[in-house]
């Protein structure tokens, strides 16, 4: 007896070029993409719990329930966003939450498997990111913990802390700025 294949939504077109040259698509997300994008967060916060004392069954079930929790807020907090799955060729490797308002694009989480990390994906999605933006004459925010290490490509492509929030900073990157 085979297993029946879930079918997902096909790529979408972004225009966003530097992405698709490194070798980047997006769909949007799907019921059928909650396991996979619980394992996106997941793996955002493993460095932070390696030093927590629980186990990895708790641990586990700590991180189900904090991307239940934070996957609900989202789509309560920004019911217009894109939702979307980032790809690399047939494989999901990272997600990426947008919501375009009037005055600015809120980039709401970005994030990337560990395998995917560190090789320019992040950076050409955000130059995209950034271009789009300015096109529309508005600016590029996002909350960032202050010990991510992507704050530090943040403040390398122009983004500057706008208001600390205590464990998050706001960043924002103003087009103006970067005529």
């Amino acid at each position: 007896m085979s297993v029946p294949k879930v079918t997902l939504a096909a790529p979408i077109p972004c225009g966003w070029t530097r992405a698709a040259d490194a070798g980047l698509a997006f769909r949007r997300i799907a019921e059928g993409d909650l396991l996979f994008l619980a394992r996106v967060y997941a793996s955002t916060r493993s460095e932070e719990l390696a030093a927590a004392p629980l186990s990895d069954a708790q641990k586990a079930a700590f991180l189900a329930e904090q991307f239940r929790l934070q996957h609900a807020h989202y789509q309560k907090y920004y019911p217009d966003a894109d939702w979307l799955v980032t790809m690399r060729g047939d494989e999901d490797i990272g997600r990426l939450y947008i919501e375009r308002w009037p005055t600015q694009h809120r980039i709401i989480d970005i994030a990337f498997l560990p395998e995917h990390r560190g090789k320019g994906l992040g950076e050409a999605l955000l130059r995209d990111l950034m271009d789009e933006a300015a096109a529309a004459g508005k600016d590029v925010s996002i909350h960032v913990e202050k010990f991510n290490p992507a704050i530090r490509l943040y403040r390398r492509l122009g983004f500057a802390t706008e208001e600390d929030k205590g464990v998050h900073d706001l960043m924002r990157w103003s087009a103006g700025q970067h005529d």
